[in-house]
């Protein structure tokens, strides 16, 4: 495991033998030969994306991906030496760097091919490249009919090789299968058109974390699997769920707690009125530090393994929780806001139910 110094009244741990799991859990879906390219964008959704890299590449993962150039760049200077894809768009001008820190480009729109292959003409060999095909996402790659006439690019057989070919699945943790069954079979007709013009791709992929576990026909040579690796999961509630250990826990310190009488009030605006002498412990954390401010009277923290509400707003530094029934309570406790305490827990699939979101927002 590692941990932000406990030293520090809030800090985050990362649970490295639960990533572990994870990844194991996963893999237990593949068919042979289909391997894992792990998803680290967004600071690897907020876990440390230079540290989870390496810890999954001693477990043998041999390929990355981000979002852009800059998170790919990070992690190469962080001394990740494998594969990293970039899967999000990029410009004319970031191809240089691009290059210069051996980064793989997903292609999404075919004006940029010029000049990546002018950035990459210094290579010894041609530069590896994974092409884009929009199946039914309605945001970045080719349509059928763009990428046909982009098959006889020659730019494809000179100074740039086409390594991979990929799409991205918009409902894979829908209840209604039909409509990713239908862009699986757009891109299964696509990638058997791009084989017979043949391109050799030894690198096709389409499986997010849900079409991992859902449609096995998407697996191909590799699978992109982002919040599965940090222990959550979006499937419906009638396809049985696997066996995922949360990775991130978050804790705080009390740091005062005073009583107020009835009628009195906590925090901006007077959001909170006890009904009774109530007990608040002020926590020091807030909006600034990614606590929503949505959480605002309706979230709960552990203390003692008890939930205690959060009442009044949550500040940009400080949030106040009602202790009145965990007595004792003390300056100096240990509060779990994510996390196992005491046999009771609060994951992050809960907190972002609080505030009407998800796990990957509540993480990003």
């Amino acid at each position: 495991m590692t941990a932000a110094s406990t030293l520090l009244p809030t800090y985050a741990t990362v649970n490295l033998s639960a990533l572990a799991h994870n990844l194991s859990c996963i893999q237990g879906y593949l068919s042979p030969g289909c391997e894992v390219m792990a998803i680290v964008k967004a600071n690897a959704y907020g876990h440390g994306a230079v540290e989870i890299a390496h810890a999954l590449a001693r477990k043998g993962i041999g390929r990355f991906a981000v979002a852009s150039l800059e998170e790919g760049i990070t992690l190469r200077q962080a001394g990740v030496s494998t594969p990293i894809v970039v899967l999000g768009a990029l410009f004319d001008q970031q191809l240089a760097d691009l290059v210069a820190h051996r980064l793989t480009p997903v292609i999404s729109n075919g004006l940029i091919l010029p000049a990546l292959a002018q950035a990459a003409n210094s290579q010894p060999s041609p530069y590896q490249i994974h092409l884009k095909i929009e199946t039914g996402m309605g945001r970045l790659g080719f349509s059928p009919d763009e990428l046909r006439p982009l098959l006889d690019n020659p730019l494809l057989r000179g100074a740039l090789h086409v390594e991979g070919l990929m799409t991205h699945l918009a409902d894979a943790d829908g209840t209604d299968t039909s409509f990713t069954e239908r862009q699986l079979g757009v891109f299964q007709a696509i990638l058997e058109q791009v084989r017979r013009r043949g391109l050799s791709l030894p690198l096709v992929h389409t499986a997010n974390s849900a079409a991992i576990v859902r449609f096995s026909a998407s697996h191909y040579s590799l699978v992109r699997p982002g919040i599965m690796l940090y222990g959550y999961q979006t499937l419906p509630a009638a396809i049985p769920a696997p066996d995922l250990q949360q990775v991130l826990s978050l804790r705080t310190t009390i740091a005062h707690i005073r009583t107020i009488p009835r009628g009195g009030t906590v925090s901006y605006n007077r959001t909170f009125t006890a009904s009774r002498p109530t007990r608040i412990a002020v926590l020091p954390i807030g909006y600034a530090d990614g606590y929503s401010r949505q959480l605002s009277n309706r979230g709960s923290v552990l203390i003692q393994g008890r939930r205690a509400p959060i009442v009044g707003l949550v500040c940009m530094d400080m949030t106040m929780v009602d202790v009145t029934d965990i007595p004792p309570v003390e300056v100096g406790e240990t509060v779990t806001l994510i996390g196992q305490q005491a046999g009771a827990a609060i994951w992050a699939d809960e907190v972002a139910d609080w505030i009407g979101t998800i796990p990957y927002e509540y993480y990003g």
